[in-house]
């Protein structure tokens, strides 16, 4: 039974938040804007010394900081081809993660905790723009199901709290994002940092042409992730409901046209070559964020400003980013 006396509100900035994941993509995007917004108890664990599969520890950890606020943004993540190579691993540690910090919340009365999933929940042929409530209305993308299922179980898992135990926790699904402190790996990366790090190094190399998986005609949406902690924020301070928040630009374009973006901020002048024999994956993939503007907000980061920012990014971290 939801507590029908909550009512969204300012944060209190100077209680205990802890960012689960926080040396992430988003993570790390959530502690710059947090700390840039006056929160002034910002609490984060490495894996290397927090293991959040490991439920004992999580428990104890939670017993121990008593944290009122919990951004869940923790998570095995990768792209087509990780996904599609060790879906057990996406399965199992997501739900691992998930189901040990939620439970470990729910002990230590965590009051406001978000859960971040990913818009691969979706079907893969649901209607565009893809509205909250086509969750579970068809097939998944069979390339990356075990990491949709372990979201959706989040999601569930969020909605049974708040009946359950009437806390006011709620959901947000990002799509495609971007930006510092991306995975530029080869083997793991998603589709934009992978056409980032392949066109700069074909330009240090001189490369006559480059190879992209697929025809190039997928639509995809991407929201630089600075645009999604700030976005987070607001759901916390001006939203409550069970239903999972879709949070985008409302906006698309083809692999093929971000692949010539890409080629030109990085300055390559070789030719693209598309291999189709190589899976395409969902062919639109556009947000609906109407609930997002009901609640009052909109992104803000240009798509070829982020780009520019997270491609500088990148060159200067090119000799210590993950692999």
């Amino acid at each position: 039974m939801t507590d029908s006396t909550f009512a969204p509100a300012p944060l209190d900035r100077d209680a205990t938040f802890y960012i689960a994941g926080h040396n992430g993509l988003v993570g790390s995007a959530l502690w710059r804007y947090l700390e840039g917004q006056g929160f002034t108890d910002l609490v984060g664990r490495r894996s290397a010394e927090l293991d959040l599969k490991d439920r004992t520890a999580v428990f104890e950890f939670f017993r121990e900081n008593k944290p009122r606020y919990v951004a869940l943004a923790a998570a095995k993540v990768g792209g087509i081809l990780a996904n599609n190579t060790y879906p057990v691993d996406f399965l199992t540690d997501n739900l691992q993660i998930q189901v040990n910090v939620m439970d470990a919340a729910v002990e230590a009365g965590v009051e406001r905790l978000l859960f971040l999933g990913s818009s691969c929940i979706y079907p893969k042929f649901a209607p565009q723009p893809i509205t909250e409530d086509s969750l579970l209305t068809g097939h998944l993308e069979p390339t990356n199901d075990a990491y949709a299922i372990a979201k959706i179980a989040g999601i569930m898992h969020v909605q049974a709290v708040r009946r359950q135990y009437g806390l006011p926790w709620i959901s947000a699904m990002p799509t495609n994002l971007y930006g510092p402190g991306d995975n530029f790996s080869p083997q793991g990366s998603h589709v934009l940092p992978a056409l980032i790090r392949r066109y700069d190094e074909a330009t240090k190399a001189g490369a006559a042409s480059v190879t992209n998986w697929g025809s190039g005609r997928p639509r995809r949406e991407f929201l630089h992730v600075d645009d999604l902690a700030a976005a987070s924020l607001h759901l916390l301070e001006h939203y409550d409901g069970p239903e999972q928040v879709n949070v985008g630009t409302g906006t698309d374009v083809t692999i093929r046209e971000i692949a010539e973006t890409i080629a030109t901020v990085v300055g390559y002048e070789g030719t693209t070559e598309w291999d189709t024999t190589k899976p395409d994956g969902t062919p639109q993939k556009l947000l609906d964020v109407s609930k997002l503007g009901e609640a009052g907000w909109t992104a803000a980061i240009d798509l070829e400003a982020g780009l520019r920012s997270t491609i500088d990014w990148y060159r200067e971290h090119v000799d210590s980013i993950r692999e």
